[in-house]
């Protein structure tokens, strides 16, 4: 396990950098298996929580039990917020999926940088930079090109509109909360609280509406395990653990790396065609991460 103390602030940014783009990578993994995954959404999230924190729980026991015990009050309560946050964002975005198009769920989803913008000088010391700003705005109109000629207007399709919003706020909420918690807090501490949180609020939530959680076919649970070490162990981790080095703006805009990311992988496994489109709206997104590191680093 990295040794955080060595990377303070004034510390070198390349290694924070190196993982946050492996978690990039990893994350993007998920959208691929989901596909393989023979299982409703909900359950797969509540598995890619849940089998996560199979993994993390025996290392807390054995590396972090001390620290975890020495936690405040006001520090347990931020980590259980940022899970529920979490499982709340899993749930909206599934259930958006329901009534609008994929393509408007994950352009408005995707809309968390703006969010944590505004939330930034209420919740954190962070400040955007004009150049951080422009990423934003570069990052969110290539998420939109990419989505481009898909979206749904009226009825059920605001519905969908909104609880996709809605997963994007607590998606803000979710990095504000571990850009906080993370300047004091390991990220074993923080994530196993994090994400037992949320594999308990979504665990409880697919038992109500009646989900079978067994009786899945081996290539499921295959995907199943996949998703929790790569999307959520790798992916959200690497995320968690940048947390303490850059500001959860940056942190949002490199998220969309994912959609640009999701389409190369799908093409390599799933032979799904790249559409000239979303090599355009994608490069956008990655012009617009540069910018925001470069607003970071300023």
């Amino acid at each position: 396990m990295v040794d955080e103390r060595k990377y303070g602030k004034k510390g070198p940014l390349f290694l924070p950098i190196v993982i946050l783009a492996i978690g990039v990578m990893a994350i993007s993994t998920g959208a691929t298996m989901i596909r393989l995954a023979d299982a409703p959404a909900l359950v797969i999230s509540a598995y890619r929580v849940g089998l996560a924190c199979l993994i993390l729980i025996p290392l807390a026991c054995l590396f972090a039990k001390k620290e975890i015990k020495s936690l405040t009050f006001n520090d347990v309560k931020i980590a259980l917020a940022s899970g529920v946050f979490l499982s709340i964002h899993f749930i909206a975005w599934i259930s958006s999926l329901d009534y609008t198009t994929v393509a408007s769920s994950v352009v408005l989803v995707n809309t968390n940088p703006i969010w944590v913008a505004l939330l930034t000088p209420l919740l954190s010391n962070d400040r955007f930079t004009k150049m951080s700003i422009l990423g934003v705005v570069f990052s969110i109109t290539g998420s939109v090109i990419i989505s481009a000629g898909d979206f749904s207007l009226g009825g059920k399709a605001l519905l969908g509109d909104f609880l996709a919003i809605v997963g994007s706020w607590c998606t803000a909420f979710y990095l504000l909360l571990g850009r906080k918690l993370r300047q004091r807090v390991s990220l074993l501490s923080y994530i196993t609280i994090c994400y037992s949180t949320a594999a308990v609020v979504l665990f409880a939530i697919a038992i109500c509406l009646g989900y079978s959680l067994w009786g899945y076919p081996s290539k499921t649970w295959l995907c199943l395990w996949g998703i929790a070490i790569f999307p959520q162990i790798i992916g959200h981790s690497s995320y968690n653990w940048s947390l303490k080095y850059f500001s959860a703006g940056f942190v949002a805009v490199a998220l969309l790396g994912e959609p640009v990311m999701s389409p190369i992988l799908a093409y390599f496994i799933l032979r799904e065609t790249i559409m000239p489109v979303t090599i355009f709206g994608g490069s956008l997104v990655l012009a617009g991460i540069v910018l925001a590191a470069l607003g970071e680093r300023r």
